[in-house]
């Protein structure tokens, strides 16, 4: 099938070209079996049971802002783009630096692009990439901006309760960028959609933050940090993906073997083996860094995405599919046209 035929199947067809990738990741390098000596288990208990090999987890002096310019310097470089066509940064991170000022101004503060960049946050969690480049792609086609970076950057591990074995072992640090602009009206998204299920809002959470936790409402220590509560959460997501699926396919006007790639969040090996099996994604089509990225929250996606334009699984006449679940319980699916 052609780009033209993908288009007009397409309910909502919105232009937007993806036009470089970057992606970025601390010094610090742990291994599974490093951490079965951290944590005093026996060899192989922490690669068994979260799935991974290595993550990456930055120490503390390293800024997340920082990390997120490296990933949107490195996108600048690999198409030799200006910082100042740049018009609009976007952050899509979960994990803020500081509850005010928002994340993007400090990462426009560690860029190079100008000052006077026009920056924003947008936060859905782990698929706030998702809603971000379908916000860059209604702005970009409404006239507002030529050409706007997404920059993701996420330090998970500082929010890690090591007591709490079940989502300690999976996370990882790291950050991603991709910068897009309108292009010629031959690339762009297919179809859009996000839902949001309460019943799961306080399965996954960092309670301490903001207006609920603090000083004055009062707090202890373990709001700082990650609460995952699983089983509910993974029985919820996975009563309801398979029927998300369909919608976002109806929409697009494609079915699931017309998709070439799917770059899904990286949440965990359970839901990428209950992509492989339940909803029969084959294993070619599946961008899987889980292995040496871990769960990367925010990051997660774009640094899939980097991945499939890296080793061009990424590519125009091919439509890919971005799909993840996030805390809220939030589901969020965009099938796109490089």
């Amino acid at each position: 099938m052609h780009n033209n035929q993908f288009i007009q199947q397409a309910k909502n067809f919105i232009p937007v070209k993806i036009i470089s990738t970057g992606a970025a990741l601390p010094e610090g390098k742990l291994t599974s079996e490093e951490l079965d000596r951290k944590l005093n288990k026996p060899n192989g208990y922490c690669l068994k049971r979260s799935g991974i090999e290595y993550r990456y987890h930055a120490d503390y002096q390293l800024n997340q802002a920082d990390l997120a310019a490296q990933a949107l310097n490195d996108a600048l470089i690999r198409n030799d783009i200006l910082p100042e066509s740049i018009d609009l940064l976007i952050c899509a991170s979960a994990l803020k630096v500081q509850a005010l000022p928002y994340t993007a101004a400090h990462i426009l503060a560690a860029s190079t692009l100008p000052d006077k960049t026009a920056t924003f946050d947008v936060n859905v969690s782990c698929v706030s990439f998702i809603t971000a480049l379908n916000l860059a792609a209604c702005l970009l086609n409404s006239g507002s901006y030529k050409r706007i970076a997404i920059v993701a950057a996420e330090l998970a591990s500082r929010g890690l309760n090591w007591e709490d074995e079940e989502s300690s072992l999976i996370f990882g640090d790291g950050a991603a960028c991709a910068i897009v602009e309108r292009g010629d009206g031959q690339s762009g998204i297919l179809s859009f959609l996000q839902e949001t299920y309460p019943a799961g809002v306080d399965f996954c959470q960092i309670k301490a933050g903001g207006t609920r936790r603090n000083l004055r409402a009062g707090m202890e220590d373990h709001d700082f940090l990650f609460q995952m509560d699983g089983k509910p959460l993974f029985r919820l997501a996975s009563s309801l993906i398979e029927v998300f699926m369909s919608k976002l396919l109806q929409l697009s006007g494609l079915r699931l073997e017309d998709i070439a790639t799917v770059v899904p969040h990286q949440a965990s090996h359970l839901s990428l083996e209950h992509m492989r099996k339940r909803l029969k994604i084959a294993n070619e089509a599946l961008i899987d860094i889980y292995r040496f990225r871990g769960n990367q929250v925010g990051a997660s996606i774009p640094s899939a995405l980097h991945e499939a334009v890296i080793t061009s699984r990424f590519q125009a006449n091919n439509p890919a599919m971005l799909v993840g679940t996030a805390a809220g319980l939030t589901f969020a699916g965009m099938i796109v046209l490089p």
